[in-house]
């Protein structure tokens, strides 16, 4: 008889997310079981309980899913648990901190295919503001944007100092240079998008970031994308369903949440499908872009 695909779902939250769950069974895992409230301690040996029960033909049908909301502690647990593995007893484990990993790598991805609309660099030497960039969509997103080659700011609405504080802790420690930029009031906001080729907004559910009038100061604008899909939107103008369709007022172009979100969930199945066909896969945000990227050029080859 053939051993059932089991994903072990690791979180250092109260709960893993049920969004995650339904994800591993359409997949095609056929056993998932979430551990919650863990730490690195226990992503360790959690691992390592996993790995050592099956036998090495029995690992290459185990996954290991690393979820929660805090892009940082993610990515130190997918590290973790890498290192907690003795070979030949290596299964596969991805990170995907409240879908943040899939959905800033889809929201980046759709940018870039936009501007390589127009441009044969993409995002390189681009000032790209990440408004709501605490987070960790914002984050990651910026991150993404510049290994990219792009100029990045993250901003918060509470103001310089914890913008800086997320910019110099994400960028530290993902290798990158991020700068910190004050959202914390109209005035900042304006400021902060005047020189900004493209928008990244993040801000939570139902915020307007970007008012139709705030528009107006974004005279070099290119592209503005919203990950909100609960009204009113977090740019005014860029509609859910907009998929590089252009911003009125603006040479900009906009992209929606849900076109954002079709990206995210084709990459986030794939992913999920690459641990189970592919064992000893290691599947963070860097791979998820890879996988966006990929998606959205067969799109457009079958689109062409």
């Amino acid at each position: 008889m053939q051993r059932p695909y089991i994903l072990h779902m690791i979180t250092p939250g109260k709960q893993m997310s049920p969004f995650d769950i339904n994800m591993a069974a359409d997949a095609g895992y056929q056993i998932i079981v979430p551990y919650c409230e863990a730490d690195m301690k226990s992503v360790t040996a959690l691992t390592q309980d996993a790995i050592f029960s099956r036998g090495p033909k029995g690992v290459a049908r185990t996954g290991i899913f690393i979820g929660g909301r805090d892009a940082v502690v993610a990515a130190d647990m997918l590290e973790q648990s890498v290192k907690a593995m003795v070979p030949p007893f290596v299964v596969s484990v991805m990170a995907d901190p409240s879908g943040a990993f899939t959905t800033a790598a889809a929201m980046v991805a759709c940018v870039e295919a936009a501007l390589l609309e127009r441009r044969a660099e993409g995002l390189k030497d681009l000032r790209v503001v990440v408004l709501g960039g605490t987070g960790p969509v914002g984050r990651i997103a910026g991150v993404l944007a510049a290994q990219a080659g792009a100029d990045v700011a993250l901003s918060s609405r509470n103001g310089i100092d914890v913008a800086e504080e997320a910019a110099q802790q994400t960028g530290q420690r993902f290798g990158v240079t991020i700068h910190g930029i004050s959202g914390g009031d109209r005035a900042a906001v304006r400021s902060s998008i005047a020189d900004a080729d493209v928008i990244l907004a993040c801000a939570a559910a139902g915020v307007q970031v970007v008012s139709a009038e705030d528009l107006g100061f974004a005279k070099k604008l290119r592209v503005a994308a919203d990950v909100n899909a609960v009204p009113p939107e977090g740019v005014a103008g860029v509609g859910v369903m907009d998929d590089a369709k252009p911003l009125a007022g603006t040479e900009a172009v906009g992209i929606g949440a849900l076109a954002i979100g079709n990206v995210k969930y084709q990459t986030q199945h794939r992913l999920l499908v690459q641990m189970r066909d592919k064992p000893k896969s290691v599947l963070g945000f860097a791979e998820a872009f890879a996988m966006a990227r990929a998606f959205l050029a067969e799109s457009a080859a079958k689109a062409g």
